[in-house]
């Protein structure tokens, strides 16, 4: 049994399917404007999906890379500040070298006993050392000096690791213990006490060649908290390059699932513009006649 078409059923089916092709064109021409295949998620819950997790990615990603600026900014200091270290260190060992030279004097000892107090009070300088108003050799107790002026001594006993999260589940710590740095190799024979013996040795009129072994241990020391220092920043080096190269391949992912091939839009777009064409041009024949044009 064969179903009625009626004129109303025709007009209804033109309407239908000239919306339809409208909206077609419509989205062409919003993804030409835009440059993105969707515009809502409900255009394609896959690619809104996937967009959210690649910016999830980058977000987190972000965080990372500014993780690891921080720690290079902390590192970077704290190298700084060895180097001067080491530099202070082989002048004290020249001085206790020199002061066995039988032809110094008393005045002459004492000179260099004012050298050692100011090489000291440059090792507090040191020790005291800050990042973004932050002690760096406090252990996490960043907000107090770890050498105090009156006492002339390494005061501070924190000794905890400041860890940064560097990547998933990878944290490293950024600062440099100051009690293995300064309380070598105990607090009672730190650096700071051993230049205030040999101070007070020179000032008597001594010379102060019996401590250059307790120099040179003390910069074995810190070549060794140097060495341990360059191993870590190696290894952050390292994650800061993996880290931009992840950035470089989500941003790319990103762009594949979301990017609009422009040269597949326009095509798309202007074939929808034919195919509109034709059915308006059909609809405009399937429009029942009226009384006013058989009159014209």
């Amino acid at each position: 049994m064969a179903i009625r078409v009626t004129q109303n059923m025709l007009n209804s089916h033109m309407l239908r399917n000239l919306s339809n092709s409208m909206g077609s064109m419509d989205k062409y021409q919003e993804q030409l404007s835009s440059g993105r295949k969707i515009a809502r998620p409900s255009d394609d819950p896959v690619v809104a999906t996937r967009g959210m997790f690649y910016r999830s990615s980058l977000v987190e990603n972000g965080q990372f890379q500014r993780n690891v600026n921080e720690a290079t900014s902390w590192m970077e200091l704290a190298d700084k500040a060895m180097d001067e270290q080491t530099s202070i260190m082989k002048r004290v060992n020249e001085l206790a070298v020199y002061s066995g030279n039988v032809s110094l004097n008393s005045d002459s000892l004492k000179a260099i006993a004012e050298e050692i107090d100011q090489i000291k009070e440059q090792m507090g300088n040191i020790a005291n050392q800050t990042v973004g108003g932050r002690y760096i050799f406090a252990g996490t107790d960043t907000q107090n000096p770890p050498y105090s002026y009156e006492q002339g001594d390494f005061v501070s006993t924190n000794n905890a690791e400041i860890r940064l999260e560097m990547n998933k589940s990878v944290f490293l710590p950024i600062n440099v213990s100051g009690q293995a740095l300064f309380n070598f190799p105990s607090n009672d024979k730190n650096v700071f006490k051993l230049l205030d013996t040999i101070s007070a040795q020179l000032k008597e009129g001594k010379d102060v060649t019996g401590y250059i072994t307790d120099i040179q241990q003390q910069e074995d020391n810190l070549n060794a908290q140097r060495a341990s220092l360059g191993a870590r920043v190696n290894r952050i080096e390292l994650i800061s390059g993996r880290l931009q190269n992840e950035e470089v391949s989500v941003n790319k992912l990103m762009s594949d699932n979301e990017d609009a091939d422009i040269a597949s839009v326009i095509t798309n777009l202007k074939t929808q513009e034919n195919v509109h064409s034709a059915a308006l041009g059909a609809g405009a024949r399937i429009i029942q006649p009226s009384l006013m044009d058989f009159l014209r």
